[in-house]
């Protein structure tokens, strides 16, 4: 049996039988719904308004694109949805690739099932083919790629695309393995762009890669055999040339995360049930959720005000603290990437929402007196073996405490089926009308039975307002 990750990864995506359990196909619907939820808001993010412009002039095609009338090809559709998904930082994570999974795998399935006439079934077995794959390859980088500064949603996202758009043309072995390869090449993206329009292009820019990827490997062009696991393959230029010493140190793998691929047993365990996901409650950087619901917690348990507390001390491992770099964000942009912000809007008004994300809702002055009472900690272990403490100080003395290892929405407290709906609820109110909700919502809800994808998306069609000068 082949060793080369490229030939084994492409004969799982060719051969595995589209066979999955009910409770691996319910997940995967439910991150369909919070895909599309997140998206109908994010479609009138600046950053999605401007890819649309640039790229609508590039030529029409058959697929839809959130908020506007004109349909474009599948690589653009992808590009300007998965941006729109990922602008608002209200999407999933997924933690063995430690990459935004679904804003990437979504855009990119719907575009190309649109171009193809394929079936709601069709899209959630490659949704499920694609995040493995993206789990897998991520396990095998991570978490140094991460904690190194690639924002693997960019990087392992491609993939992860490029792995389920084969499985949606039905590519042989060969083919999906060219595919895989394809997409290293166009495999990018860094953390320093966090806080910036570019930040959700990168969820954009994986979706259109992976069905680019996949269509040129179709066409039949060719890629090297090398380029996950070789002298210069990803693994040693996205982990850095110290791999097998780290490797060897590595004692303590979280996530699944080796730093080796596994390809013994691609599909065993099934990540996408043995992980879940870690869905959003608040419109902000994941890795603030631990220090925000432990926040809440204790203002919920001993009924405090912001003006009560004197001291807000929160300690957490470094490499959440690496994302939080805006201690003090200026705009919408740079809040979602700051504790400072995300703890003190939770503290004034019990919530984080997406309301909370204008320029101007930053700029508050009750919201920002708290900074100077925050002092953030940053500790050097991984996230699995520390959980972010939060210490409260009252004015009168008290000290509240608590400690958060994962936060509400993920697998250790999922959302309800509910929660889910009451999410979608919330995104669209004030961007469709309760008719194109109602009508989104329908086929959203049978997606798994759907003969063609295009009785949903057809539903994401409509005209956003006129941007404001």
């Amino acid at each position: 049996m082949s060793k080369n990750p490229l030939e084994v990864y492409g004969r799982w995506l060719a051969e595995t039988p589209a066979d999955w359990p009910a409770d691996a196909l319910h997940s995967a619907h439910r991150e369909f719904i919070d895909t599309v939820a997140v998206t109908i808001p994010g479609a009138d993010e600046p950053a999605a308004r401007l890819v649309f412009e640039v790229v609508s002039e590039w030529g029409n095609g058959p697929c839809a694109v959130a908020g506007h009338e004109q349909r474009l090809s599948a690589p653009w559709a992808a590009l300007v949805n998965g941006t729109a998904g990922h602008a608002l930082d209200f999407d999933d994570n997924f933690d063995p690739p430690k990459a935004h999974a679904s804003t990437v795998l979504v855009p990119a399935i719907l575009a190309l099932a649109e171009q193809e006439n394929l079936s709601g079934a069709d899209c959630l077995d490659a949704y499920i083919c694609g995040l493995q794959i993206m789990g897998r390859v991520g396990q095998g980088v991570n978490p140094h790629h991460r904690n190194r500064g690639w924002h693997a949603t960019g990087t392992m996202g491609t993939i992860g695309a490029a792995a389920a758009c084969v499985r949606l043309l039905k590519l042989d072995a060969e083919k999906a393995a060219m595919a895989l390869s394809i997409s290293t090449s166009m495999a990018a993206g860094f953390m320093s762009q966090f806080g910036t329009m570019t930040k959700p292009m990168h969820a954009g820019l994986a979706a259109k890669g992976g069905v680019m990827a996949s269509s040129f490997a179709r066409a039949g062009v060719t890629a090297g055999m090398e380029t996950l696991d070789g002298r210069t393959g990803l693994n040693r230029l996205m982990v850095g040339p110290d791999l097998e010493e780290l490797r060897a140190a590595h004692t303590k793998p979280e996530h699944g995360q080796t730093l080796s691929y596994e390809l013994d047993s691609v599909g065993e365990p099934l990540l996408i049930t043995e992980h879940g996901f870690r869905v959003k409650r608040f419109p902000m950087c994941g890795v603030s959720h631990r220090g925000i619901d432990g926040v809440l917690d204790l203002r919920d348990e001993y009924g405090f005000s912001a003006d009560d507390i004197a001291k807000i001390e929160i300690a957490a491992p470094q490499v959440h603290l690496n994302n939080l770099m805006h201690n003090d964000p200026q705009d919408g942009l740079e809040a979602k990437f700051s504790m400072e912000y995300g703890v003190s809007v939770a503290l004034v008004s019990g919530d984080v929402t997406l309301q909370d994300f204008t320029d101007e809702a930053v700029m508050r002055p009750e919201v920002r007196d708290i900074y100077k009472r925050i002092k953030l900690t940053g500790v050097d272990k991984p996230e699995g073996q520390f959980p972010t403490q939060i210490k409260l100080t009252h004015t009168d003395g008290r000290v509240f405490e608590t400690a958060v290892g994962l936060p509400r929405g993920s697998i250790v407290a999922p959302f309800t089926d509910e929660e889910y709906w009451s999410k979608y609820e919330a995104c669209v109110r004030g961007h469709l009308s309760p008719e194109q909700s109602a009508a989104l919502r329908t086929p959203l809800e049978n997606l798994p039975t759907l003969a063609s994808i295009r009785e949903m998306t057809d539903h994401l069609i409509w005209a956003l307002p006129a941007a404001a000068e």
